[in-house]
């Protein structure tokens, strides 16, 4: 037995056991840096992995019968290491963090503790950690700190999810005994994220049930086609009861006007004398620039410079309307700098969370004591891990101040690269021009054609078909060479309308974005080299064959 107790932390905080431990995690650290190169995306050489990688995999793992040693296992986790993306200068692909150095310490706090957040007489530190973000958060989104709640949940997804949980039992107080009644409708913009589908199979709406509303030109919801799809299901006898606002969508950083929605949704079901629709924002990637809602411009004390600090105004003024949302959320798995998975949910009410609360009596072993204070069986989840400490190091670390720093920054190095970008390639055009932020998206067209026809519906079936093709052999190659910089890529940028037909077509484009706090406006001009090189490749593979 005192073999295996050597695979334990110590119960005596004795200094020898406590060393190995320190030991232990310096030799990973060390192997770790080993690998890094500020001039590649990967540690160590990207993995070459054959057809047959996982089946491999598969066939070759099993359980040893005998444990190994501590060296095997930090070789082992080396090894798992190798060819890993790391987020260095040039990575700049989605939404992929480079987990700060207090979000590290908090999740290894959490860890160490390893404590169940569901109930405070199991995870105290969670509880309160938990309590201090709800309310810090709660204050920079504008929600009134002693009205509101929340907790931590698995990303986005879940807090989309939990808004739809509570939009459903706010119409139908019963559903949560009964189930779903068949006639609600939830509603997001073209643009949205898909946890929106997911949630709505997950309840049992349905994704039929799921209405696609119409974006503008800066990608942001259309709010008289809103107005318009709320009537349609209204008049068909369907219940509007969740509207998701997507306040940073993930493509291109468009910003729904949660005040103009708010307006419109609440003046259509008042005209059909129904509830309003529980708006739920999700501000996972883009709420973080609420950290500006106070941020004197005119004095602008961090002296930032005229293009980045209006590229920030324009964003405020969509961030501002925040509070009004009934529930929200910040992944800071994001731009908040913190590891998998730390995302927040917040609820401007807190007794709405009455609505999916399960009596003390149906959870005997937890809640349903004398003692404790702090019970969360509203969530979906039963065992919840302490991330909130892991956020709280963060907040505590940056400050307000240190988030503006590092979220001007990602304003600065997106700026700079369109300039140089559009002064160098007339031939790709950055289809996101009206949204400043930490992210650019961009499409590579033939001679004559650009971004402006094509959203405006000025092209052809084949015109638009022929340049997803084209923006498609650019993404296999930003992908063969992605452990020098690593672009991302979607498929879906946006859908549009075409001069020799009625439906609408998707538009594929690439994009960079920044997520590392390494990246800076003067390897912008490597990046531009890297994009130009692809181009011309890519254009090369197109010419005829003469024979």
């Amino acid at each position: 037995m005192k073999d295996i107790q050597r695979l334990f932390p110590s119960e005596d905080g004795n200094g020898e056991r406590r060393d190995e431990l320190i030991t232990l995690l310096t030799a990973l650290l060390k192997n770790m840096d080993d690998l890094k190169d500020i001039n590649q995306v990967t540690l160590g050489p990207p993995k070459k992995k054959s057809s047959d990688f996982y089946k491999h995999l598969t066939t070759s793992s099993f359980v040893p019968q005998v444990g190994g040693s501590f060296t095997d296992m930090i070789d082992s986790m080396t090894d798992l290491m190798k060819g890993h993306p790391f987020q260095s200068r040039n990575f700049l692909t989605n939404v992929l963090p480079m987990a700060s150095t207090p979000g590290l310490i908090g999740q290894f706090t959490a860890s160490l503790l390893n404590g169940n957040n569901l109930w405070d007489v199991y995870g105290p530190a969670g509880a309160e950690a938990e309590t201090k973000v709800i309310a810090m958060m709660s204050k920079i989104a504008g929600y009134d700190s002693e009205r509101s709640w929340g907790y931590t949940t698995w990303g986005g997804q879940g807090a989309v999810f939990t808004g739809l949980r509570l939009a459903i039992a706010k119409y139908a107080p019963d559903a949560v005994a009964e189930g779903v009644p068949n006639n609600l409708y939830v509603f997001s913009s073209e643009q949205a994220h898909y946890s929106l589908l997911k949630s709505a199979e997950a309840t049992g709406i349905g994704r039929n049930h799921v209405i696609k509303v119409r974006t503008k030109a800066d990608q942001s919801m259309d709010e008289d086609d809103l107005e318009e799809k709320l009537i349609k299901v209204i008049e068909a006898d369907g219940i509007p009861v969740y509207i998701v606002a997507t306040t940073g969508t993930t493509d291109n950083f468009g910003i729904d006007n949660i005040q103009q929605i708010k307006a419109t949704a609440e003046k259509t079901t008042r005209a059909h004398s129904l509830p309003s629709a529980h708006i739920h924002a999700d501000s996972a990637l883009g709420g973080f620039y609420a950290f500006f809602n106070d941020y004197d411009f005119t004095t602008n004390s961090l002296q930032l410079e005229d293009d980045v600090l209006q590229g920030l105004q324009k964003i405020q003024l969509r961030m501002k309307h925040l509070h009004l949302a009934d529930s929200l959320c910040f992944d800071f798995q994001k731009l908040g700098q913190t590891p998998y998975v730390t995302s927040l949910f917040l609820v401007r009410e807190k007794q709405d969370l009455r609505l999916i609360d399960l009596d003390a009596s149906e959870s005997p072993y937890v809640g349903d004591r004398g003692y404790g204070d702090y019970h969360t069986s509203y969530t979906l989840e039963c065992s919840r891990m302490a991330s909130s400490i892991s956020i709280l190091a963060a907040l505590n670390l940056f400050g307000i101040e240190g988030y503006q720093v590092l979220l001007a920054n990602y304003v600065r190095v997106n700026l700079a690269f369109r300039k140089e970008l559009m002064e160098r390639l007339s031939n790709i055009s950055v289809t996101n021009h009206d949204n400043p932020g930490p992210v650019t998206a961009f499409r590579l067209y033939a001679k004559d054609l650009d971004w402006q026809m094509e959203s405006a519906g000025r092209l052809t079936k084949q015109q638009i078909t022929d340049t997803n093709q084209r923006n498609e052999a650019l993404f296999e190659y930003f992908g063969e060479h992605r452990a020098r910089i690593f672009l991302g890529d979607t498929k879906k940028f946006d859908m549009v309308q075409y001069v020799d037909g009625d439906s609408l077509l998707p538009v594929y484009v690439s994009k960079v974005f920044t997520i590392s706090p390494y990246t800076e406006t003067e390897h912008m001009s490597a990046v531009v080299d890297f994009i130009e090189e692809a181009v011309k490749y890519t254009e090369k593979v197109e010419e005829p064959i003469l024979c």
